[in-house]
This record gives structure tokens, C-alpha cells and sequence, in this order.
């Protein structure tokens, strides 16, 4: 299932993206006036107009249909891997490459209990150590209980954008946050909810079911 499966066609550009991506455009957008006084100001306007043109697409925030389901996936990306925790609960890892939306949504309806930074390294995301990377933990109160949500910084998202706070109230798919480039996405289900997925099968964030039901 691709990125932007299950969807009406209307694009945004994620909230939080200005500081990188208004720079790049206005030196874009600068040195290509500049080629037309003296061309040799096009070896800088043509990486600078093609960054600018990635950054784009990175930071793209489509609209989508919601999938049915108790859990919806956090994220778009690839299940990296699914765990048994100690506590009786599974935790689904959901690997994102630079080349996923990089948006996150609520897997569920409830309320937002807390939201914590924990600080940490930027090893590569799908590194089993990456478990200690810089990340921002969520908690839901939903129908369901408790649910963790766990956004990962990997080398090169090196910025966790959370759009919500404790205390605040979500929908299901409702957007959360976002990761800038490659990250990765933990969600933890409940005590004897198993995995409506498998490793190596992707996900579209609020399309693709994660739990049995």
C-alpha cells in the first residue's frame, strides 16, 4: 500500500517545517534571480531549486479517508519489528524513511495524558539501539486504557515537532506531530490485542489497522 493510498487528493505542507524549508526556498528563489544578470549563479540556483523541491515533497501532509479499525497505524512507513513487552503488552516499531510522510496521527480517539522529550542519541533509526535515541513518549487515555506512543529521532530527524500537549483531546487520525526525515514509530498494544500486521508489511498513517479485532 503506497503513502498516499486511501485518500482525497488534496496536499498540504506539514505545520512545523518553516525553519528549514523557507531558507532554501528564499536562496533558491534569490540566486535564480541572480543567473539572469550572470549565469554563472545557476550552479547555485540548480541544487538550490532541486533541495527546495525535495523539501517539498518530504514535508508533503495529504489528506486521508480513515481506515476502520480499533487501532489505526501512527505512521507511514514499514513494521520493522513486532515484541513482546515484560508487562503482557506488544509494541509494533514502525520504521520511516525519508522518503514516508513524516507526519504522525493519533491511533486512536481519548485524551492526551502526557507528552515527554526524553533525550538521546541519533543513531540510525532501524539500529536495535535505537531504542535510546532522542524521542517523545505519549500516553492516550482511550477506551482501550493506556495506550504508549513513542516517536524516535533517527540520524538525520534530528527534530520531533509534537502539535499537541497534555491534557488536549484527539480523534482518531487526528494529526499528532511530526518527525523531520527518516524516524521510526513505536506503538504498544494493550494486554491481549495482537497485531493485525506483520513484519515487513507497510503502513499508512490512519489507514492501516494494526490490531485484531
Amino acid at each position: 500500500m503506497s503513502d498516499d493510498s486511501a485518500k482525497p487528493s488534496r496536499v498540504r505542507l506539514a505545520r512545523g517545517v518553516s525553519p528549514w524549508l523557507l531558507p532554501t526556498a528564499a536562496a533558491a528563489a534569490a540566486t535564480a534571480l541572480l543567473t539572469r544578470r550572470d549565469r554563472r549563479w545557476a550552479l547555485a540556483a540548480a541544487p538550490l531549486g532541486a533541495l527546495t523541491g525535495g523539501m517539498l515533497w518530504f514535508f508533503r501532509d495529504p489528506d486521508r479517508t480513515p481506515g476502520r479499525g480499533r487501532i489505526l497505524s501512527p505512521a507511514d512507513g514499514v513494521v520493522q519489528s513486532i515484541d513482546p513487552w515484560p508487562d503482557g503488552r506488544t509494541r509494533v516499531a514502525i520504521f520511516m524513511s525519508p522518503l514516508n510522510v513524516h507526519v504522525n496521527r493519533a491511533p486512536l480517539a481519548g485524551n492526551v495524558t502526557s507528552v515527554q522529550h526524553v533525550a538521546g542519541g541519533f543513531l540510525p533509526a532501524f539500529n536495535k539501539d535505537s531504542d535510546q535515541n532522542e524521542r517523545v513518549v505519549w500516553h492516550f487515555e482511550t477506551a482501550l486504557g493506556d495506550i504508549e506512543m513513542v516517536q524516535i529521532a533517527g540520524a538525520v530527524a534530528r527534530r520531533i515537532v509534537p502539535y499537541l500537549s497534555a491534557g488536549a483531546k484527539v480523534t482518531q487520525t487526528e494529526r499528532i506531530g511530526l518527525i523531520r526525515f527518516g524516524s521510526r514509530v513505536d506503538i504498544y498494544l494493550p494486554e491481549g490485542i495482537s497485531p493485525a500486521v506483520t513484519v515487513g508489511e507497510k503502513t499508512v498513517a490512519g489507514v492501516t489497522r494494526i490490531d485484531h479485532g
